[in-house]
């Protein structure tokens, strides 16, 4: 294991270099690569070397950063042909928002700024670079304050159930560091729960003692990453399938232990790639299992108020889409067939020592396949959506106000 880092985005401000953590290879090699251009900062985000739709966001803003600084010297390039790239930056993944509302406001600077036929020049380059690190730096900030806000919102939830004792979360895909600028966003409320919420802490009767990841398949960022960061941040956590979940929820229920935890699930932690203005939100493929079995267990099973389990979203403002009235307008990209016909990943020896990657089938060849990387949680199994904005957004008469 190389040195770990929860760093998956480095840009300097001093010489203009943009490097990005291949999370391809993680959790068992840490390897930065260098991005010097769209079409590289394209293939990155193409080929899930780096996701999470904040940290695509911030990319695809940095790569047209250092793809104008290094061709300044060209004289012929015009702001019309800097549009035409970013455009076809946009394509790379269109279902995460964020990735084309920075594009779009990068896009709106440069209109009002420049005629179309002007050329691009050092005064392009900084008011691009201005932007980028001000978006950067942005998502930390406001990752921490969306972290905050969860945690009131769960306090809140908690007392006015009158719950007491320990209580677990459950979240799919990854959402914390490695998918944004830093901290993360339902990656982020459990590390802020996780901080300000301990046994002991405070005057409250409750706190979070356990995490369960979801393995997330068929790209397995739960297992790869979410695992990593939460191993990394020393939070108890048990990794868990995509498929175990209605049966993790009932024995906790029951108060049988798994492993070394029998705290009930209460919360259903998770991100999204883009939220529309009723509320419906995609994210990764298997979010809206999770919503519907929240729904079936808070509607059929429990019978006491504070055994209800509360379906959170959590996402920065900029992954809000304000133009689409409803999920059924959101374009659902599809991955190839290949990412669930077969694995990837290193050999280990007996020692656990790491080898050669290699790639393993297990399924029959040339069979056909249906990939979507997201689905779409209907609004009305949400219960509330937490940004960077207080108070968090909950439903009025069954409906989100966007």
């Amino acid at each position: 294991m190389s040195q770990k880092t929860l760093e998956a985005i480095v840009f300097s401000k001093h010489d203009n270099t943009l490097k990005i953590l291949d999370q391809l290879l993680l959790p068992y090699n840490t390897h930065y690569i260098t991005i010097e251009s769209i079409d590289d900062a394209f293939n990155a985000i193409k080929s899930m070397q780096v996701r999470g739709a904040p940290a695509i966001a911030i990319v695809g803003a940095f790569a047209i950063t250092v793809d104008i600084w290094r061709n300044l010297s060209n004289s012929k390039r015009t702001i019309a042909d800097l549009m035409e790239r970013i455009d076809y930056l946009e394509t790379s993944r269109p279902t995460a928002v964020n990735l084309s509302n920075a594009l779009n406001d990068i896009k709106h600077l440069l209109r009002n700024r420049y005629e179309i036929n002007d050329v691009v020049d050092a005064t392009t380059f900084e008011a691009v670079k201005e932007y980028s690190v001000g978006l950067h730096e942005g998502d930390l900030s406001n990752n921490y304050t969306l972290g905050d806000n969860g945690v009131k919102y769960i306090t809140e939830t908690l007392k006015k159930q009158s719950f007491k004792g320990p209580f677990s979360i459950v979240t799919v895909c990854n959402t914390g560091s490695l998918a944004t600028a830093g901290h993360g966003t339902a990656l982020g409320i459990i590390r802020s729960v996780h901080s300000q919420l301990k046994k002991g802490k405070g005057e409250n009767d409750f706190w979070f003692e356990h995490a369960y990841p979801l393995e997330t398949r068929p790209y397995n960022q739960g297992a790869r990453l979410t695992a990593y960061e939460l191993a990394y941040e020393k939070i108890p956590f048990t990794l868990i399938c995509d498929n175990m979940v209605t049966s993790l929820i009932s024995s906790l229920n029951k108060n049988r232990s798994i492993k070394d935890s029998s705290a009930p699930v209460k919360f259903i932690i998770v991100g999204a790639d883009r939220v529309v203005k009723n509320g419906d939100s995609a994210n990764k493929i298997g979010t809206f299992q999770l919503a519907a079995i929240a729904n079936y267990f808070n509607s059929s099973v429990f019978s006491e108020e504070s055994q209800k389990i509360s379906f959170i979203v959590a996402a920065p403002t900029t992954t809000i889409d304000y133009k689409s009235a409803s999920g059924d307008n959101i374009v659902i990209e599809e991955r190839p067939s290949r990412e669930l016909t077969t694995l990837e990943g290193p050999l280990l020896d007996k020692d656990g020592n790491v080898g050669k990657k290699k790639v393993v089938g297990i399924a029959p060849p040339g069979i056909q396949v249906w990939n979507p990387a997201f689905d779409v949680t209907p609004h009305e199994l949400i219960d509330a959506i937490v940004t960077e904005k207080y108070p968090v957004y909950q439903k009025n008469d069954g409906e989100f106000l966007l």
